[in-house]
């Protein structure tokens, strides 16, 4: 039986929702709220409010990148500000409903600004194609500053000396394994190349690939991506700013933290409510490679992502209600 279309994205919320608090409760079931609530007390809150408007100032950063995307051409010229506090209000409902304040905030433009919401939801692919592309540069970069703590956490998992062994005394097999392997891929991809999942999969890395090329037609092309640098280095002063606060993480260093930020970039990306659950386990997972108690490193964790929320909680709600006060028809602020 075919569920009603609304009812079907209830159950896949509640769905979301349910996996997410349950990884959350799981996790933190045994951290006595005592403990919790004294590593609270006896952090450096200096650190942790300064992470606060570091980050702040990397949501403006966003929202002035995105304007860089939006053509002139189309609806009322949209300012840095305004921008600013549609993201906001996409980070606020997205904590609501996973991917919804991409669409949300696009919402937001096309009211005050009449912005067309095919051209808006289009920058917003085209965003998220270069944040993706910056996500696998900042892997690699954690990799190349890192590579020795890279094998010794896969050693943790998996005997490398006896797995090199293998391969160099079967070379022969694991050469023609290999090419097995890719002529079974170009097998699939020619023979179910018309298949939903593989065009899918196509059609990914196309949008990658024609993204990073149409940044170049943009009037500041460079300004476009020296903003997407900062914005990640941002990402990674939060986290490091956090690691310092907290007595346990502070003899972290900087390639450690890079780890444990690209960690919790990929945890955010799971289609749950505000990474929770999955951005808690991932970094608690590399903080207790690192030699951090595992309390620590859920404590960490903990209030780095709880930070984080309650700041774009707040903020969203400012924005929300900012934004509800211009009419439709206000005319574009001055920058």
């Amino acid at each position: 039986m075919k569920l009603p279309p609304k009812l079907k994205k209830a159950l896949q919320l509640i769905l979301s929702l349910g996996v997410a608090l349950w990884i959350f409760w799981f996790l933190y079931k045994d951290i006595e709220l005592d403990s919790f609530l004294a590593q609270i007390k006896s952090s450096k809150w200096h650190w942790i409010l300064g992470s606060l408007a570091v980050s702040l100032i990397g949501f403006w950063i966003r929202g002035w990148r995105w304007t860089l995307l939006i053509s002139k051409d189309e609806g009322k010229a949209v300012t840095a500000s305004r921008a600013y506090h549609a993201v906001m209000v996409g980070y606020l409902v997205n904590l609501l409903v996973p991917r919804a304040g991409e669409v949300a905030r696009c919402g937001v433009l096309q009211r005050t600004n009449k912005v067309p919401m095919g051209h808006l939801i289009g920058t917003v692919i085209l965003e998220r194609t270069i944040d993706f592309v910056f996500l696998l540069a900042t892997i690699f970069l954690a990799f190349s500053v890192e590579n020795q703590l890279f094998i010794e956490l896969a050693g943790e998992f998996i005997d490398l000396d006896n797995l090199r062994e293998k391969a160099f005394s079967n070379l022969p097999v694991v050469f023609g394994g290999f090419v097995v392997f890719v002529l079974t891929l170009y097998w699939i991809g020619r023979r179910f190349r018309d298949h939903g999942l593989v065009q899918k999969i196509q059609h990914f890395f196309r949008e990658v690939l024609g993204g990073v090329k149409q940044i170049k037609n943009l009037q500041n092309p460079l300004g476009f991506w020296l903003s997407s640098i900062v914005i990640w280095v941002i990402y990674f002063m939060t986290m490091y700013m956090v690691s310092m606060a907290i007595q346990s993480t502070a003899i972290l260093s900087m390639g450690e933290v890079l780890l444990v930020m690209v960690m919790g970039s990929i945890g955010m990306i799971a289609p749950v409510q505000g990474g929770i659950g999955t951005f808690h386990a991932l970094v608690a997972l590399i903080l207790i490679q690192f030699g951090i108690a595992e309390a620590d490193g859920k404590i960490f964790a903990a209030i780095i992502h709880g930070s984080q929320m309650i700041l774009m909680v707040l903020a969203g709600l400012l924005s929300w209600f900012w934004m509800l006060r211009l009419p439709v028809e206000s005319q574009p602020e001055q920058a």
